[in-house]
């Protein structure tokens, strides 16, 4: 790790943060605490990914859409409109919007396959935007004289990476330039993740091979045909599971790449100062056992 002791951390003139987790706890809250603070540059994983990797991919589907109705048909082939895609760092939805979700095309579906093939652009995308860490780094730094920066990343990182492997390529890169910040939920905010997610269930992205699984389970528990699954009801489906399945990867990122803290404690945080302590905290934690 690039701060292996509290010292080192409390001492150090530049600070390089990345913070994982499931999304709902606190990630984007704390990177905007920092970036108000002054002095930290923040980088959106999700916000790149939805405007330099999957950006055209976004558009093309909107215009794909729009080809669909002729009155908008006539109005594109003569380019008197234009179509882009208005990504925000408070509005990513260009992006879930494209991943959509699959089943019956009558209630917004999408066949199967075309998830499966948009799931995959997206696990290109997010391991790209994460890899492009580094160079961000450089470029806040060289640009516009950052001296911190704090990498906000999307619930799905834990999907791309094998955090066993002491060789894994993006775990490699990363933690050779920020230190790793697992945010971890207690039950209570598992509970109340899956409660917010059932009143407005948005599309999610998992490694293949869990996908397929879920995919294959749903169906059989439910006795239906691809094209009769109720998207919304399979996304909820498979992401109860997922609280479960990611919960394991999270830790053994942590354990081999980076530190822990707490939800609660990280809710708490206001600003620079608060977070300091908080990280201070998790180091002298970590060496505590040892790890």
């Amino acid at each position: 790790m690039i701060y292996d002791t509290p010292e080192a951390w409390l001492r150090a003139a530049d600070r390089h943060v990345l913070l994982f987790g499931m999304s709902g706890l606190g990630k984007t809250h704390v990177a905007k605490c920092l970036r108000g603070a002054g002095g930290w540059f923040h980088y959106s994983v999700d916000y790149r990914i939805g405007t330099r990797y999957m950006g055209e991919l976004i558009v093309d589907n909107a215009k794909r859409e729009a080809m669909k109705v002729p009155f908008l048909r006539d109005l594109l082939m003569s380019d008197s409109i234009f179509i882009g895609s208005n990504i925000t760092f408070d509005n990513l939805d260009p992006v879930s919007t494209y991943l959509g979700k699959p089943g019956d095309p009558a209630k917004g579906g999408l066949p199967f396959a075309e998830y499966q093939r948009r799931q995959a652009e997206f696990r290109d995308a997010e391991v790209a935007a994460l890899l492009d860490t580094g160079r961000f780094i450089d470029r806040a730094r060289a640009l516009y004289g950052y001296p911190h920066f704090v990498c906000d990343t999307g619930g799905s990182i834990c999907e791309w990476v094998e955090p066993d492997d002491p060789g894994d390529p993006v775990l490699s890169a990363l933690s050779s330039r920020c230190l790793m910040i697992w945010i971890e939920g207690s039950d209570a905010h598992t509970a109340e993740l899956v409660r917010r997610f059932d009143k407005a269930p948005k599309p999610m992205s998992y490694r293949a091979d869990f996908l397929e699984r879920m995919w294959r389970d749903y169906l059989a528990l439910n006795g239906v045909a691809e094209g009769e699954v109720d998207p919304d009801d399979f996304i909820r489906f498979t992401y109860a599971k997922a609280l479960a399945h990611r919960q394991p990867l999270y830790a053994e990122m942590a354990r081999n790449w980076g530190v822990t803290v707490r939800a609660e404690d990280m809710a708490r945080v206001d600003g620079e100062a608060a977070f300091v302590e908080v990280v201070a905290g998790a180091l002298e934690e970590r060496m505590r056992r040892g790890a």
